[in-house]
């Protein structure tokens, strides 16, 4: 139950002994892997070889470059018919002359220097390599997801007020796992209203930001879901049979619901009859039958094609002649858009006049039993629901919202194929649930 949102909730508010693990798990991998601030080393190498390369350009290589000179115009003189002939010799000179004056002088350059960047700087440097490098370790090898929205908001804030334009980038991420988990969208407006009124321009140290949000999202839902009214008192209280009217969409396990029903009304000594005003469907009134002989309880019914309203009344009379304390009333399913259907149920009241009215939905169908209980609500004014397959509803947002959307409030779950497996519903475990407790 609640599984998707559930974990959902759980990446928006992260615990903080989920960071401290994750962090001991980048320190291990971190010494495992090359040091980060091998480049910066490197770079200094090559800064240092840079002026060893000047002081060969200016420094001992270039007698090289002298000796070359001199055989070029010695080699100029030797071949020079003018040298030989006038005055070769002291061409010569002039020439070594000029070489001489080319000779690097005997005393070493000054070396330029070294432009060495700033400690502080190669600090900062190095710490954002090595974040770098945390964060890759991270996302990479450790699969770990980036930095949560709440994380962000604890980075921007101090002791500060959290402003509008925070609170809607925050609900906007909150509201795409509402609506991905089939929380109806007028529920999501609601929820923002609440939190909204909560947050905005409230003073929040950056340490208990995320503690304010989930108490904000637990006290909207708490407004949201309405609390079961007690169904045994009522009955008890009542001199009259209790006529219990159950309906809803075809499939949705109004049947087995009605089993379970009567089974919890009879381990709270309450006695009960069944209606099996369920004409149509074909072994309908066979399997209530079977479920009446495992438990225990009287079936009433009729012919297949008969009066739904008169198999309804045949059991209050039953009821009322045996002093039975509560009738239970089957019907067959009917889809909202069935304007027949629906006249053949508003008879059905008309007739048994029953003193609760409730709505059967899979959990599991999410936004489509919310919008057939608002359908069935303004045509019967259903006095509450019951979900099927709770248990297996890993997104929950049925739960949410079908009891806003009514106004009326879930009275049952349930929660898998056994006559036991029925709960009344309650607040406090759905919130627990959601992991906001």
């Amino acid at each position: 139950m609640f599984k998707s949102l559930k974990e959902k909730l759980g990446s928006l508010f992260s615990k903080k002994e989920d960071k401290e693990e994750k962090k001991e798990k980048v320190v291990e991998i971190k010494e495992k892997e090359e040091p980060v601030d091998k480049e910066p080393k490197e770079k200094d190498k090559k800064v240092e070889k840079e002026p060893r390369k000047q002081k060969k350009q200016g420094g001992k290589e270039e007698p090289a470059k002298k000796e070359e000179t001199q055989k070029t115009d010695q080699t100029k003189v030797k071949t020079s018919p003018e040298g030989v002939a006038a005055g070769g010799v002291e061409e010569k000179k002039e020439k070594d002359a000029k070489v001489e004056k080319q000779k690097p002088s005997k005393e070493k350059p000054k070396k330029e220097p070294k432009e060495e960047t700033p400690k502080e700087t190669r600090i900062e440097e190095n710490k954002e390599e090595l974040n770098h490098a945390i964060e890759q370790i991270e996302e990479e090898k450790l699969d770990i997801p980036k930095k949560g929205f709440l994380e962000k908001i604890r980075t921007r804030l101090g002791t500060t007020k959290l402003d509008q334009d925070t609170f809607d980038e925050f609900f906007e991420e909150l509201e795409s796992m509402l609506l991905e988990n089939n929380v109806a969208l007028d529920v999501v407006d609601k929820i923002k209203q609440d939190m909204e009124a909560d947050l905005v321009d409230l003073e929040i140290k950056k340490e208990d930001i995320e503690d304010q949000i989930k108490k904000s999202l637990k006290d909207s839902l708490n407004n949201l879901l309405i609390e079961p009214f007690d169904i045994l008192r009522k009955i008890r209280f009542k001199e009259d049979p209790y006529v219990i009217l159950f309906f809803g969409i075809n499939g949705a396990g109004k049947t087995t619901t009605i089993a379970k029903f009567a089974n919890y009304l009879k381990e709270h000594k309450i006695t009960t009859v069944i209606a099996a005003a369920d004409t149509f469907r074909a072994a309908s009134i066979e399997q209530l039958e079977t479920h009446g002989k495992n438990l225990g309880i009287k079936v009433i019914s009729q012919d297949y094609g008969a009066d739904p309203a008169a198999v309804g009344f045949d059991a209050i009379a039953n009821a009322k002649s045996l002093g039975t304390q509560c009738v239970l009333i089957d019907t067959a399913g009917r889809m909202h858009t069935k304007s027949d259907l629906m006249r053949e149920m508003e008879k059905i009241i008309r007739v048994c006049k029953p003193d609760l009215k409730i709505f059967v939905a899979e959990s599991i169908t999410g936004n489509d039993a919310v919008e057939q209980a608002k359908s069935f609500d303004k045509s019967f004014e259903i006095d509450g629901s019951i979900l099927t397959k709770a248990d297996v509803d890993e997104r929950g947002g049925t739960m949410i919202s079908i009891g806003h959307t009514t106004k009326k409030p879930i009275l049952f779950l349930g929660t898998g194929q056994e006559y036991k497996d029925l709960e009344p519903f309650s607040k406090k475990e759905i919130i627990s649930n959601l992991g906001l407790d």
